[in-house]
């Protein structure tokens, strides 16, 4: 699990700080309002819309987004625990611009469809706790091979090339377990100041993933990684020793959840690192 109980501190030492102000944070982030991305550089026209995908557990909604022409890459997207909301849409849509075909999904389907957090990125964590303590290992593989399946099934997917998952907070063990959950056909494993990806236990996120044929991203939070100043170098030596491609850096400056646009502690200038770094992944991994 990610740590998100920490985001609510955070939030309020940005504003000690003066870099968000309350007035800001609600306005900006209350109800989900995704703020402006900095547009793609030639980017390819798209296709989008809401979409239902059959699960052992149900139906899933998500949006799917992709270039108006030709196949592309898959990418499966995993959101924090705000969920399919706006600024999610946005980071697919620009992704797919980009020149992949994204699919982001709903975690909590099995409980509502979207929008499951009332005020977005401004909802209190405690509200999204349960949602998020429902979700575990079977949940993640089960979903994950519904969703790469469902991908595999549409014709602006390219086939011959693999695919790509991204995930962020809680979002990033389960795109680690994507990987682990269809091997074959994931080549590329991006975490986003992601939570639970190490753990003491035989399951855990990171010894799943290593044992896959996937290059990897890590993003840490610069706080996150005071939290567990451990845990960068356990995954470093995890996957160098299982010969896996691997990129693990702290974000010097940048606050658990900087990366969506619609939180409250936004870090443009390292969101756009993390994008550029996700870029030259999937340009590598997914070619």
């Amino acid at each position: 699990m990610c740590d998100q109980d920490h985001f609510e501190e955070d939030r309020q030492k940005m504003e000690a700080l003066g870099m968000v102000t309350r007035r800001q944070f609600g306005v900006l982030v209350g109800a989900g309002i995704a703020l402006m991305l900095p547009q793609v550089v030639n980017a390819v026209t798209v296709t989008d819309g809401e979409v239902t995908i059959a699960t052992a557990d149900g139906s899933c909604d998500a949006y799917f987004v992709h270039p108006a022409n030709g196949t592309a890459p898959g990418v499966l997207l995993w959101p924090d625990i705000f969920g399919l909301r706006p600024a999610m849409r946005t980071m697919g849509k620009r992704l797919a611009e980009s020149g992949y075909a994204v699919l982001v999904v709903n975690p909590f389907y099995r409980a509502q469809k979207a929008p499951t957090a009332g005020r977005g990125a401004a909802t209190p964590i405690a509200d999204l706790m349960p949602l998020a303590r429902a979700l575990n290992e079977q949940t993640h593989m089960t979903d994950a091979k519904a969703f790469i399946g469902w991908l595999d099934q549409q014709g602006s997917v390219a086939k011959n090339r693999k695919i790509g998952t991204q995930g962020y907070c809680m979002g990033g063990p389960i795109a680690f377990r994507t990987a682990a959950a269809v091997p074959d056909r994931v080549g590329a494993v991006a975490s986003f100041h992601g939570g639970g990806l190490v753990t003491d236990q035989p399951n855990s996120p990171h010894a799943q993933a290593a044992r896959t044929s996937a290059q990897f991203l890590v993003a840490i939070a610069a706080n996150d990684d005071q939290r567990a100043p451990t845990e960068k170098d356990v995954l470093k030596e995890t996957f160098a020793k299982a010969n896996r491609p691997a990129e693990i850096e702290v974000y010097a400056g940048a606050a658990h959840g900087w990366c969506p646009p619609d939180s409250g502690v936004y870090n443009e200038p390292q969101a756009e690192k993390a994008w550029g770094r996700l870029l030259a992944l999937y340009g590598k991994a997914l070619a």
